[in-house]
This record gives structure tokens, sequence and C-alpha cells, in this order.
């Protein structure tokens, strides 16, 4: 049997997911900012597979909603009857397919391709190849009972094991593969006749061995196959997930002061010579080039940074956010939807949302965009070399023009031309001696009062 037949994919992900204790589907829980199913399926969709199937059951809509458009099919399973009942749901999607056909489980989101290669190279001189593990504790899992060769003698559910069975350490994953004739073939001959009076999938290679045919195991590391059922169990992922994301960043040249306290996206960028400081968080969506300076204590989200760029301490970027080169965002600035032109700098204590800011400008400390009025959100647009005084609002939609100066502490409603200054704030009035008339007067009413 040959393993570059073309292959396709079934997920199961019917189960109910009690115990996350959760309105949202199992499977759909992040990691890493990424539902745990489409870590899954973008492993799997390195190998190419010609059809993906998604299995669901309770909460399917949510599932059919997150894979809209992905190309992935979705059939249901109900009731839910075990997992080899389940993967016999995709039998009539996957009728006019001729190929190797994979079981695998949307709560198991490490799963790579090179080990799914590997199981399906297996099937040459084989049946059926199924996933073993040795996790540190064997728990309640299924065991593979096979030899030196990777040939299984016999497959046993934990229930169903007696004591010699339960001291192997090889475990069954539950992934499984074999042609696909083959594979409904087998499904239909399941029954459910043990201590759970479920249709196990593993039956499939029980069946197979009982025909005399080779069943071959292959072996995976306890991470990739880690099943995730709880909400300390996605804790355990995310946090497995991050450290090697962590050293990944390190060993292509970024700097991480303190590794464990920074947290990445799926899908997060960095160039070499990046600095980050600690407590330094990535949604997703971001991409960092070389030499970028993160200080310690920022949210980053949906933004690019060009080469040069340096952000906070204490700095928010959302998404929409363009840093060009060698542009400054301080502490306490949130960015969103804007870009800050080269050389530009917003060093304390601002929000530039919904703006374009010019290369060179300078930003004061407590500058605000006013872009939004309760109903629309309005474009600023900064020139090339602007200043904005401190504790200035920009009131959207308005124009700054290159080179042109706004004073301290104004209200801007209208545009300010290239190489202008603009000052909206009150005449200011002296009153000499005011206030010491005034203190004298309070004193005197504050003493009577007590009298």
């Amino acid at each position: 049997m040959s393993a570059d037949k073309p292959l396709a994919v079934i997920v199961l992900a019917a189960g109910k997911g009690t115990r996350m204790k959760s309105d949202l589907h199992k499977v759909l829980h992040p990691i890493a900012g990424r539902p745990m199913l489409k870590h899954l399926l973008a492993s799997l969709g390195e190998l190419n597979p010609a059809r993906q199937v998604i299995v669901a059951g309770d909460r399917r809509e949510q599932i059919e909603a997150a894979l809209a458009g992905s190309g992935a099919e979705v059939v249901v399973q109900e009731p839910q009857l075990g997992t080899a009942h389940a993967a016999l749901m995709a039998k009539d999607t996957l009728a006019d397919f001729d190929g190797l056909v994979l079981v695998c489980f949307g709560d198991v989101p490490f799963l790579s391709s090179a080990t799914v290669a590997r199981l399906c190279a297996a099937l040459d001189g084989a049946k059926v190849a199924v996933l073993g593990f040795r996790p540190a504790d064997t728990a309640a899992y299924g065991r593979i009972i096979a030899d030196d060769a990777g040939t299984v003698a016999k497959m046993v559910e934990h229930k169903d094991a007696n004591a010699e069975e339960r001291a192997v350490n090889l475990c069954n994953s539950g992934v499984i593969v074999a042609h696909s004739a083959d594979m409904w073939r087998l499904l239909a001959k399941v029954d459910c006749n043990n201590a759970a009076q479920e249709y196990y999938l593993p039956d499939v290679a029980t069946h197979a061995i009982a025909e005399d045919a080779r069943v071959a195991v292959v072996e995976a590391d306890e991470a990739e196959v880690m099943g995730i059922n709880s909400r300390a169990e996605l804790a355990e992922a995310e946090s497995r997930w991050q450290q090697r994301r962590r050293r990944a960043a390190m060993d292509d040249g970024a700097t991480l002061i303190a590794p464990e306290t920074v947290w990445f996206a799926w899908d997060t960028k960095l160039g070499r010579d990046v600095l980050v400081e600690p407590n330094v968080f990535f949604g997703p969506g971001v991409a960092v080039a070389d030499g970028v300076k993160i200080r310690a204590n920022c949210h980053i989200e949906g933004a690019s940074l060009a080469t040069g760029v340096e952000v906070g301490p204490f700095a928010r970027l959302r998404p929409g956010t363009v840093l060009e080169e060698k542009a400054k965002v301080g502490n306490f600035v949130e960015v969103k939807k804007a870009t800050m032109g080269a050389g530009a700098k917003a060093n304390h204590l601002s929000y530039i949302g919904d703006a374009e800011v010019g290369a060179g400008a300078n930003i004061g400390a407590g500058t605000i965009t006013c872009n939004y009025d309760g109903y629309f959100k309005y474009k600023t647009v900064i020139g090339e070399r602007a200043f904005i005084g401190s504790n200035s609002a920009l009131v959207a939609p308005v124009k700054i023009g290159a080179d042109a100066m706004v004073a301290a502490g104004s209200a801007v409603t209208r545009d300010v031309a290239a190489g202008e200054l603009r000052i909206v704030r009150g005449e200011q009035l002296v009153k000499p001696a005011w206030a010491d008339r005034f203190h004298d007067a309070m004193k005197k009413k504050k003493a009577e009062k007590k009298g």
C-alpha cells in the first residue's frame, strides 16, 4: 500500500466538552490567539489534503462559523455513540474519495504534519497504522500491544485491559489511518460490546488484526498528542506552546530579557536584533522588523513595526497600527488604526487613533485625536515635521499641515495650514492678590464655624 495517495482528513469534534464549562465549543478555545482546531488544520494543511471533514455535534453552528470559507466540510454526529460512530459519519461526504483516510481529534491541536506523514508512510506493508506514545503517566489511556518491529498484536481500551496489559506503557493516541476502502469496511464492523458500550475507533485496528492483516504503530512525543479537555489542560498547552515559541524567537536572533514573561501569538513575526523587555504581550497580526526595541509592559496587536522602531514602556498598539522606520511610541501612549511616519514621535500619555502622522512629526504629552462622535469614526492627518504641543485635542476630521505648530492646550477643530501656528485657548486673566484675599476669607469663615 502506497503512502503517496491523496489524503482525506476526518477531525472528530462532536463531544460536548463539559469539563471546559464554557459556552464556546471546546475545539474553538484559543492557544496563542488561535482556536485549537485551526492549529490542527493548519498543521495538516502542510500535507495538502484533498479533503477535510469535521465531525461536529453539540454547538456545531460555532464550528461552521469558525470554518466558513476554509474549504473544510462539517458533518453531524447525532447522537454521539463513540469515536468509530463519529468517523463513520464522514462516509457519505467522502463517498467519491479514493485514497488515505486519517482520523484525528479537534482537541489534539499539536499533531504535526511530519508525524502524520510518518504515519501514512507506515501503510506501506500494513493495512492500518495507529499513532502511539509513551506518557509519563499512562492514566486511563488505551494500550497498544506491539512487537519491536512496530507490528500491533492487540489494541485494548483501559477499561477492558487486564493488569498485564495495563502494565504496558505504549498508549493509543486515537489517531489512525487506512485506505478509504479499508477504513469504511472496518468501521462498519465495529460494535459496542465493551465496558462503555461505545463504538471505539481503535476497533478498526482490532478487526484488521482479526483478518490477519498487519497493523503498524508509529510513535510520537507525548506533547504532540496532548488532548485538551479542561481549562487546566488548556493552560498547560498554552504554556508548552509559549515555551517553544520563546526558544525559537531567541534562536532566530531576538533578545528576550525575561522570556517567561513574554507572550506570543501564533503568527507573531520578529526580526533579528529585536529587544523585548519583560511583560510584553503580542496579540495576533504583529510583524516586527529588525532592530526594534520593545520596552517593558507593552500590549501589541495587529501592528506592523519597521526597522529601528522603539515602543514603550507601558504602550498599547491596537490593530491597524503602522510604525515606520525609527518611529517612537513612548510610555502610556495608545495607537489604533494609525500610521506613524518615519522618525515620528509620541513619547508620553497620548491617544493616536484613526490618524496619519507624517515623518518627523512630534506629538506632545497628553495629546489626543478625538476620532469618535458616538456614531462614526473620523480621521486626523498630521503633516511631516508638525509639532503638536502638549495637552492638545485634535477634533477629527482635521488636517495639520507640514511644519505647522499647535500650541499647548489647544482644541483644534479646523484645519491648520502648513507652517502655521495655531493657538486655541482662552485669554489668560491676571487678578493680583486675589488668591491671598480668598485664603484670608476662607480661613476666617472656618474659624468662625469652629467657634
